[in-house]
């Protein structure tokens, strides 16, 4: 083994009942390298990291760390080797602040036994200042944006002496300033020597922070190669083992009549927000974080009220006082944050998939389990859902399969204008154009869709047309045939 390596994990298999995750994998780690771990959702890319952080055991397969072979035997010993973890889902208390979330649990104390909270924070803020990130130690994590809750918890990791930094996502609810600010901060990190294994689904941002790329497929090894050495093709290829010339497949059918009209809506988020939806129309939704995008979806699916202004559906003023009137409206949300707000996640697959419909399905108060197991086997296979079968719990499917249980809900809710708000965050290229061909089926059966999303080119590709929010107003109206980058950015921005 070279001395550059600080990790081999050699032949790492895993399973779970009625599931093999990993298959045989090796992964290989360089000292004060980034190295993307590719894959789809279901790869197997989180049950490696897993092991890797202690959090699973391995079923068979040798570890070695700086050439002595370890037993990883939970997190705790995971630590104290040097291996420091940041989820997709940030791990910190967010009543306190910054500096208490860093020694968390470790916290310095006097004689007394009493914690000291002048080096406590005097020694958070040299973690962090050391990171080139503005952040007062003492500040409350709830106070601090997505990107400064993720440097803490790097700082977390690097008081722990860190060796290797896995990072799961790290850029999904970024802005792209944050995402350059995080990127400097990678860079600093690998030249204090500091090893970063880097999940991500943006092909994009790979070519401009990684080292090398190991890509897995249904839980087996791929390949490893050099970044510079592959594209993006190559590594679609290997991701999904077919070749995707379409990454959004967009098919345009006739616009049909009006479904749904805002007229002059506001509340504390937004202002006049005037629009209308038609049967047959993908309506894009673009704006940086903050803008109001999400705000205007909670409002119409009855999350938040109005004060003022009238939304109207098939033509008629109907007033949306709950999720629950707007789903007898015909309205699906498919939210931003499915796992906290779009699914039950210790309930099973079809529990999930049947939640809208308990009401139509029951006969004094007992619902039909034929109808139940129907529907869900019907949405599992229309939908491709890698489940071991539809009472599988939904906490154990990857992130794109709880994704399509989402989807399905609605669909087998049969709301005729869904909201999705960043559909495919989180989601491989294989998932995502699968969700994509779903739209395209949804639209073709009579169906509007208000698509939400941070990514233009899906905005782009996707979209009939595409409206521009920023600070709660709606700053642009482009049909597809005249948006571009440059103008839904300088709307987004305000200019």
């Amino acid at each position: 083994m070279n001395n550059d390596i600080v990790l081999q994990m050699r032949h790492i298999s895993k399973s779970f009942p009625g599931v093999i995750a990993l298959d045989n994998v090796d992964f290989q780690l360089r000292k004060g390298e980034v190295h993307i771990l590719l894959g789809e959702n279901g790869a197997g890319k989180s049950t490696l990291v897993k092991i890797l952080s202690g959090a699973y055991q391995k079923t068979s397969g040798d570890i070695f760390f700086h050439s002595t072979k370890t037993e990883i035997n939970d997190p705790k010993h995971a630590q104290n080797l040097g291996i420091g973890i940041i989820y997709q889902e940030l791990n910190l208390v967010s009543q306190l602040s910054a500096g208490e979330n860093i020694f968390l649990g470790r916290e310095p104390a006097n004689n007394l036994g009493v914690i000291d909270y002048k080096k406590l924070f005097g020694e958070a803020q040299k973690l962090i200042d050391d990171l080139k990130v503005d952040i007062d130690a003492r500040r409350l994590v709830k106070d601090l944006g997505v990107a400064q809750q993720q440097m803490v918890e790097v700082a977390k990791a690097l008081s722990l002496n860190a060796q290797i930094l896995i990072m799961d996502e790290p850029t999904s609810a970024l802005t792209d300033q944050e995402i350059k600010e995080l990127f400097a901060s990678i860079r600093r990190l690998k030249d204090k020597g500091v090893s970063i294994i880097y999940i991500s689904h943006r092909l994009e941002e790979l070519f401009e922070i990684g080292d090398r790329v190991t890509v897995l497929r249904d839980g087996k090894y791929v390949g490893t190669h050099d970044i510079q050495d592959v594209t993006k093709s190559d590594l679609i290829s290997m991701m999904v083992n077919r070749e995707l010339k379409e990454q959004f497949p967009k098919q345009t059918f006739k616009i049909g009549d009006e479904i749904l009209r805002l007229e002059g809506v506001s509340n504390q988020h937004l202002h006049e927000i005037n629009f209308s939806l038609h049967r047959g129309e993908i309506l894009g939704i673009a704006g940086l974080l903050g803008s109001g995008r999400t705000e205007l979806a909670r409002a119409i699916f009855g999350y938040d009220n109005i004060r003022n202004g009238n939304i109207f559906i098939n033509g008629k003023n109907e007033i949306i006082t709950s999720p629950k009137k707007a789903i007898k409206l015909g309205i699906g949300y498919l939210t931003e944050d499915r796992k906290s707000q779009g699914l039950v996640l210790n309930l099973s697959v079809r529990e999930n998939i049947c939640l809208p419909n308990l009401d139509n399905w029951s006969k004094l108060g007992v619902v039909s389990s034929k109808k139940e197991n129907e529907a869900t086997q019907k949405y599992i296979s229309e939908l491709h859902i890698k489940t071991p079968g539809m009472h599988q719990k939904t906490i154990l499917l990857s992130g794109g399969n709880q994704q399509k249980v989402v989807m399905s809900k609605w669909l087998c809710s049969h709301a005729d204008i869904l909201i999705f708000d960043e559909p495919t965050r989180g989601i491989d290229v294989g998932s995502k154009v699968e969700i994509y061909q779903l739209m395209n089926k949804l639209i073709a059966e009579g169906a509007a869709i208000i698509m939400i999303s941070s990514e233009l080119p899906e905005l782009l590709g996707m979209s009939d047309r595409i409206l521009v929010m920023h600070q709660g107003k709606i700053s642009g109206d482009f049909p597809i045939e005249e948006a571009n980058q440059e103008k839904i950015l300088h709307c987004a921005l305000g200019v």
